[in-house]
């Protein structure tokens, strides 16, 4: 992820982000380990839901103690993360800009293969709030057919890049198929020091996690455990 990517986008984003609700006491995993149960998750509510658009979230409203983790853009290409995927069935989730991960898209099948999930994150990576319809559209079904056309898979979640978007966001990423607009409570930096853009300053069960430094991850899974959560695949609960 590009340096100060993923900085709080301010009151204004906070006051569209959708609310938890109370943790469910159940035991834990280990932190990646596949659950055995199905997912327990309340229906989607978030900014323009109302207005057939789709949901904006930075947590799941779930029952099951667990956390996502999310990374952007596509820049870290270690081999050791792709490692760390297959040997901890992490379900992690990418977001990918095509500037940046293109050059590198045979990682991210590897990845993809070992259990990762590849999702949009723009072709170009502009802040899209307040440009017009047309270029937001073109941004957001661009990197849609690219990676439909590199991977096979057409993606159900997109992230607006720098988390900024307005209305005219919500309403090109349906027309291009986005049923999720994911943002993130939780932010890892590269110092491995968690920011929260609002809430308790602690990990919470559907919590979204932004995670600046993929070499960081083995960290926050020890961290993970401790707060007695595990990690989930976040398409199974948007």
């Amino acid at each position: 992820m590009r340096r100060g990517r993923c900085r709080p986008a301010g009151a204004a984003l906070a006051a569209v982000l959708l609310a938890g609700c109370a943790p469910f006491a159940g035991p834990a995993e280990r932190p990646g380990e596949a659950a055995a149960h199905t997912p327990r998750r309340h229906p989607a509510q978030g900014n323009g839901q109302k207005q057939g658009l789709p949901p904006v979230v930075d947590r799941v409203r779930t029952d099951d103690r667990v956390v996502f983790l999310t990374y952007d853009d596509g820049a870290e290409r270690d081999p050791r993360f792709t490692d760390l995927v297959r040997e901890r069935r992490l379900p992690v989730t990418l977001f990918l800009t095509d500037t940046v991960a293109g050059p590198a898209y045979g990682h991210f099948a590897r990845l993809r293969s070992v259990g990762a999930s590849l999702q949009n994150h723009t072709l170009d990576h502009p802040s899209l709030r307040g440009l017009p319809y047309a270029g937001q559209r073109a941004e957001i079904c661009g990197q849609q057919n690219k990676l439909r056309s590199r991977f096979g898979v057409r993606p159900r979640l997109f992230r607006p890049p720098y988390g900024t978007y307005d209305t005219t966001t919500l309403r090109a990423a349906a027309d291009c198929g986005v049923t999720a607009v994911v943002l993130w409570r939780a932010a890892l930096d590269a110092d491995g020091h968690l920011t929260f853009t609002r809430g308790e300053h602690r990990l919470l069960p559907g919590d979204i996690v932004s995670v600046g430094a993929p070499v960081r991850t083995e960290a926050l899974l020890r961290k993970i455990e401790e707060e007695g959560l595990r990690v989930g695949r976040l398409e199974d609960y948007l």
